[in-house]
């Protein structure tokens, strides 16, 4: 138990979790378009952690430390980018790094969070702006809708567990709280769907091996879990498909050095 606590102290509460699952998720594509550069995973999960603090942290007493390593991270995301890429890509960083901003800044009188229902599918753009943008030459819209669809999807659970605490009005709040799981369902499997039919076998099979522990991790969304249900085991639904794929990896390997 104290193990789980410490666990949910410094890596979950502490954004890292998030963040490794977010870069995860990008890595998994990354490879299926034989992208795999360590800068660019580097670059990303400096965006997602400092992203995330950002978010989080920023109404607490000790943000001006908080911003403070955010300016850092940005000034040394430039050079890592500069150094790494060019300016498109830094153009195409400074633009989801905004859209951040305007999901939930003190500052700004409407930001994001604050229009009923458009949060669930402005998270899911930004991660899949990310995957299917910035990591890429080119805009790809297959990723791009596998990602969109597969993390709104995943935002949902989050809205069944805070929605007798949201101010705005949410999908559980709105529909209730199965016809938001059914939302979840049809969002997830258009997302699967697509995969499917554009990745490679092994990305896709991986893919879908996520889809069928996200079907139950949704189905089991109760505003009434621990925490640590949607934080830990629905967060890492975004990171499973490069486990998947790892593992699969390691099967054939070892089916090869047996034989």
């Amino acid at each position: 138990m104290q193990l789980l606590n410490l666990v949910k102290k410094y890596i979950i509460d502490s954004q890292i979790f998030v963040s490794v699952m977010g870069t995860l998720f990008a890595v998994f594509f990354m490879l299926e378009q034989n992208l795999f550069r360590f800068p660019t995973v580097i670059l990303i999960f400096i965006t997602y952690f400092s992203g995330y603090l950002y978010t989080k942290y920023q109404n607490h007493h000790f943000f001006t430390r908080i911003f403070a390593f955010n300016v850092v991270c940005g000034i040394f995301s430039a050079v890592l980018i500069y150094l790494n890429h060019n300016e498109i890509r830094l153009l195409k960083w400074l633009i989801i790094v905004t859209m951040g901003l305007f999901y939930n800044s003190s500052f700004l009188n409407n930001h994001i969070r604050k229009i009923p229902l458009l949060k669930v599918f402005y998270v899911g753009l930004t991660w899949a702006l990310i995957n299917s943008w910035l990591i890429l030459p080119y805009f790809h819209l297959e990723i791009f809708v596998i990602s969109l669809f597969f993390i709104t999807a995943l935002v949902l659970p989050f809205d069944i567990r805070d929605m007798k605490d949201d101010k705005v009005v949410t999908f559980p709040r709105l529909i209730g709280v199965q016809n938001t799981k059914y939302l979840a369902y049809l969002f997830i499997f258009i997302s699967l769907i697509t995969a499917v039919f554009y990745l490679k076998n092994a990305y896709s099979v991986a893919f879908f091996l996520t889809c069928v522990c996200t079907f139950i991790l949704i189905y089991f969304s109760e505003n009434t879990n621990k925490e640590t249900y949607f934080s830990l085991w629905v967060e890492v639904c975004s990171g499973m498909p490069f486990v998947f794929l790892i593992l699969s990896w390691l099967i054939n390997c070892y089916a090869v050095f047996t034989k």
